[in-house]
């Protein structure tokens, strides 16, 4: 990471911003400066003003006050969180714009015959500088990778998702000596998002960017900056690195404040006793008083206590499916899905867009039949369904009027409580209860809607891509709410840390109408997915040469080995066995997944831990024994 002390090598600098949306000051005094190279992560609750500040330091917005200084010749690569693309142009045009002053140059280049020496030499410059000639090849690699339109479609035919695909490629296409990215991974399915990882942390752009996905925070930023009541406060390293900070600096400010109160608590009486400042000593002390009951408090992070209400009893059973498949225009969207929900279990659904994972969702819903197979729901499962679109909001309605929906109450089993009080779990205070929901921010629109949907009950929530622009606090609030279910839960998404604390199996779409239900979370279906794909490349690579032509009498072709008994009594019980090793995996990550755990067995996590890991490597090991034996089954079989 750049040096921050190295004032030279900042491309980018805002200095005592400030910024008001009526009585809320969301940029008080805010500084910062970003390095060469270093990429930045922006975090802060919605609302705080992290939006408005990209679109501020990108040049589209202009600050109440303060000053945004830019490194001369500055080339920026910017990706609002609403953009605006050309919807007559096609997507390859719309891509395009995102480097017109390059494409114009290199245009001018091989086209002007009148050009001085150096006029063409500075072009050269400039097009070679930003790697000009290689453009082509830049396009189809961000449209194959970011999995774009088709380059011919018109961009006003497009959805949301794919709009914002053809925004990203633009952002990107040009290079630029700084990325200002608001949400890049939003629309991106968990290939794509691997991809851009790479790209970013292999370029040599710096980065300001806001994400909600704590994965690619962790693995992208060199730099935490938190933008909380109006300032910035920078931590070095990544996601993880800036939790530990922040507890750290939450802890100081506390331990600040407690002395502050202390010595209040001292001075007081002597104050209050109307002692005559007569003496120099006198009137320092009672002006050393007064300036410290002036200091402010640190402000109390107040988190959501996001409760869904109690679920209705589920009966035995829930959903199932036997043998589902699905077709579209006659080809396959996934075939032979068994799959059965149980109470109190959440399964994740994962995979690229268009491979029918929204489908799934509808067959489970009874909004679709099944092409072949069968789907049952049982008597007392009910759905409640939060789809991409969401609910619309009437923006010209207060936020109690349009999730009270003119009732008085919220049901949470047996017990009501008071619609305001279920907002201000939503940390609505009473003063902004009132508010009209068209003034509020991104992020607060977002909790009216979770307010909105999860008052309406249920105990089968099927929600789709749920995470997509909530702040971090909000998903952590959810993911603890989705935990603490009663009843099942059906979640898709892309947010990888999300799933993994939430899911306790993932529908996986592989691609070709391949469909694999894996239990555990997504991080252990992808190690046991790189751990099958490096066996069967393993096994390749050991596979025998050809032999030459032979010099001699031809042998008898020797004939593959056939299994053993004992093996073949392997054989058939190894499915058995892996299913059990991946149950004490599962129930092991259970474990160590609640937080309640570490309460009370805190000495017995260092064990569980090491256990966990000889259990995954012991999944590992059987996958390849199993592949070994399939194999001299099946080359048996065919001599």
């Amino acid at each position: 990471m750049a040096n921050p002390s190295v004032q030279t090598d900042a491309v980018l600098s805002a200095s005592e911003l400030q910024l008001s949306f009526g009585n809320q000051a969301v940029l008080d005094s805010a500084t910062l400066a970003v390095y060469a190279g270093e990429k930045v992560g922006l975090v802060g609750r919605n609302g705080c003003g992290k939006s408005s500040f990209l679109r501020i330091v990108a040049g589209e917005e202009a600050p109440d006050g303060g000053i945004v200084s830019r490194k001369q010749g500055l080339v920026v690569g910017y990706l609002p969180q609403e953009f605006q693309l050309d919807d007559e142009a096609t997507v390859e045009a719309n891509i395009r714009a995102g480097a017109a002053e390059l494409i114009a140059m290199i245009e001018r280049y091989e086209t002007e015959d009148n050009l001085s020496h150096s006029e063409t030499d500075r072009l050269l410059a400039a097009i070679e500088h930003a790697d000009g000639w290689n453009i082509e090849g830049r396009i189809e690699t961000l449209m194959r990778e970011l999995s774009a339109p088709p380059a011919t479609r018109l961009v006003g035919e497009l959805s949301g998702g794919e709009k914002r695909r053809v925004g990203l490629c633009r952002a990107l296409l040009s290079q630029p000596d700084l990325l200002i990215l608001d949400e890049p991974t939003n629309h991106l399915d968990a290939e794509a998002i691997a991809w851009l990882e790479g790209y970013l942390a292999e370029s040599s752009s710096a980065c300001l960017f806001v994400t909600h996905d704590r994965y690619f925070l962790d693995r992208i930023a060199t730099r935490i900056v938190e933008l909380a009541d109006g300032r910035f406060f920078s931590h070095d390293g990544n996601y993880s690195d800036y939790l530990i900070a922040k507890e750290e600096r939450q802890e100081r400010d506390q331990n600040a404040e407690h002395k502050r109160q202390r010595f209040l608590s001292r001075e007081i009486e002597w104050v209050r006793a109307g002692v005559k400042a007569r003496g120099t000593k006198q009137r320092s002390r009672i002006d050393n008083f007064y300036a410290v009951k002036a200091q402010k408090a640190p402000d109390k992070e107040l988190d959501m206590e996001l409760v869904i209400p109690t679920p209705p009893k589920l009966a035995n059973l829930v959903v199932e499916l036997k043998v589902v498949g699905h077709f579209y225009d006659r080809d396959p969207l996934f075939l032979g899905l068994d799959l059965e929900f149980k109470a109190g279990e959440c399964v994740g659904v994962v995979g690229p867009n268009g491979f029918g994972k929204t489908t799934l969702l509808r067959l489970i819903l009874g909004e679709l039949e099944p092409s072949t197979g069968t789907v049952r729901i049982g008597k007392r499962t009910e759905f409640n369904y939060v789809d991409q679109t969401r609910l619309e909001l009437d923006e010209d309605k207060s936020v109690l009027e349009e999730v009270s929906q003119g009732l008085d109450s919220v049901r949470f089993g047996d017990e009501t409580i008071s619609v305001r009080a279920y907002l201000q779990r939503f940390l609505f205070a009473n003063d902004r209860i009132n508010d009209r929901v068209g003034s509020l921010s991104g992020g607060e629109k977002n909790r009216v809607l979770l307010a909105k949907i999860l008052r309406r009950g249920g105990n089968f929530l099927v929600l789709d891509e749920p995470t997509n622009d909530l702040d971090l606090q909000t998903l952590r609030v959810l993911e603890e709410a989705l935990i603490n279910f009663g009843g099942s839960a059906l979640v898709v998404s892309h947010d990888r840390w999300f799933l993994d604390r939430v899911c306790d199996r993932v529908v996986v779409f592989e691609g070709n109408g391949r469909v694999t239900v894996n239990e555990g979370n997504y991080s252990y279906y992808l190690e046991k997915r790189r751990a099958r794909e490096a066996s069967l490349a393993a096994a390749a690579k050991a596979k025998p040469a050809k032999a030459s032509a032979p010099t001699g009498p031809p042998k008898d072709k020797e004939k593959p080995r056939k299994l053993k008994w004992k093996e073949e009594r392997e054989l058939e019980t190894m499915e058995e066995t892996i299913h059990e090793a991946e149950a004490k995996v599962a129930e092991l990550e259970a474990k160590l997944g609640d937080p309640a755990f570490y309460i009370e067995n805190s000495v017995e996590a260092p064990a569980l831990i090491a256990e966990l890991e000889r259990k995954k490597t012991e999944v590992t090991m059987l996958y390849t024994r199993w592949e070994e034996l399939e194999a001299i089954r099946v080359a048996a079989a065919e001599a």
